[in-house]
C-alpha cells in the first residue's frame, strides 16, 4: 500500500509518466515486497532550469534527474532490502530518463502502523484484523 510520489526533469509526458509508473511498481514489489495492486504513484515533472544541484541547474548540467519519496510501514523491511530498492530505483530512472545526475535522490519513509493506511483503515487495524480471523 506504498504511496509513491516521484518529480522528475523535463516537460509532462504521459508515456513516460507510465513506465515510471510500472517500472517503480515492479520494483517495489520485487525489492520491499509491497503488493502492487494497492500501489499508488503519482509523477510530477519540472523543468530542468528550476532543478539545482551543485548550485547549477540541471540544464546547465544537460542532465536529468529524480526524487522519489515512498510512505512504507515501519518494520516491514529489512537494511538490505532497502539498500537493494534504492540501487534498484537508482539504475531505472538512468534508463527511463536517458542517465540521471548523481544527486538524484530517494527517501522511504518508514512510519508508524497506526498513523498510516488506506480505505478509512490504519494499517494497524488491517495487520490485528488478520492475526484475529487466523486465530
Amino acid at each position: 500500500m506504498p504511496i509513491i510520489n516521484i518529480s522528475v526533469t523535463g516537460k509532462p509526458d504521459a508515456k513516460l509518466s507510465a513506465a515510471i509508473a510500472k517500472d517503480i511498481t515492479e520494483i517495489t514489489a520485487k525489492e520491499l515486497r509491497k503488493d502492487p495492486t494497492i500501489t499508488a504513484v503519482a509523477v510530477n515533472y519540472i523543468d530542468p532550469q528550476h532543478w539545482f544541484a551543485g548550485g547549477k541547474s540541471l540544464a546547465a548540467h544537460g542532465v536529468n534527474t529524480f526524487w522519489l519519496d515512498i510512505k512504507v510501514v515501519d518494520g516491514t523491511n529489512t537494511k538490505l532490502e532497502l539498500e537493494a530498492y534504492l540501487k534498484a530505483i537508482f539504475e531505472a530512472f538512468g534508463r527511463l530518463l536517458g542517465g540521471v545526475h548523481e544527486e538524484s535522490y530517494a527517501f522511504v519513509h518508514e512510519v508508524p502502523a497506526a498513523a498510516y493506511g488506506y480505505g478509512g483503515k490504519t494499517q494497524e487495524f488491517r495487520f490485528i484484523s488478520g492475526r484475529l480471523k487466523a486465530a
